[in-house]
């Protein structure tokens, strides 16, 4: 029998298989390594960032507001301010800032406030801190334009009292200064007034230097919560 041999289509077959399992060699191996790679620097630095924003909410309490912050005193040294209670409330109304700065937050995508109250070394001073968490960098630096910068505590941050403590009469009426600092998506408020719950008004002369160091712990707040740290993608706090 001289049936014609089908070698040449046997050949082409085979060619194909050949480039169809080496192509299919090349796509395997190009999604190993994008399954088995590190994450870039740039993916790193994403993940820094998602991490710094979510630190709000994420952080015990505690660790955002220290039972204890180190301060320089008025007369030269170092002295501690010492945390007399954190608020459970988180909300971005009325209850945490003056009113007309709830719009400008709520502008900024206001995700929380977080607040504080400290005393002073001498049990003189109180000073509640607060942190707000906003929808980006961006936002929170245009938020910070709501609130005053001139050292007066209004427009600004509500104080936080807590009964059967030096912190019982720390409401509005006492403020008599204040502050705002901002880095990353955080802007970081401070108010304060006396332990005596005197009217702001009636105070007297005022003494913007023996509330000063509201300001310098409410620095090392928002220092601690807005530095990005070194991503650890094997760490639950992490999304690399």
């Amino acid at each position: 029998m001289n049936a014609a041999r089908p070698w040449p289509i046997l050949v082409v077959a085979s060619a194909l298989t050949l480039i169809c399992a080496v192509a299919a060699g090349v796509a395997g191996s190009a999604a190993g390594t994008e399954l088995t790679r590190g994450p870039t620097a740039a993916e790193l630095r994403a993940a820094a960032h998602r991490e710094v924003a979510g630190r709000w909410r994420t952080w015990p309490a505690g660790r955002i507001f220290p039972e204890t912050l180190p301060y320089s005193a008025e007369q030269g040294g170092r002295e501690r301010a010492t945390r007399i209670g954190i608020s459970p409330r988180t909300g971005c109304g009325r209850d945490a800032v003056d009113a007309a700065a709830v719009k400008a937050l709520r502008q900024a995508g206001c995700k929380g406030v977080l607040r504080a109250t400290y005393v002073d070394a001498l049990r003189g001073v109180l000073v509640t801190i607060g942190v707000v968490a906003l929808r980006d960098e961006a936002h929170a630096e245009r938020a910070r334009d709501a609130f005053s910068d001139t050292g007066k505590p209004t427009p600004g941050l509500r104080p936080v009292s807590f009964q059967a403590t030096l912190a019982d009469r720390f409401t509005p009426g006492v403020r008599e200064a204040g502050s705002v600092r901002q880095a990353g998506p955080y802007l970081v408020l401070t108010t304060s007034g006396q332990v005596d719950g005197r009217p702001s008004a009636a105070a007297g002369e005022a003494r913007p230097s023996i509330f000063a160091f509201a300001t310098e712990i409410s620095e090392q707040v928002l220092t601690r919560l807005s530095t990005p740290g070194m991503p650890d993608c094997a760490s639950g706090e992490w999304r690399c």
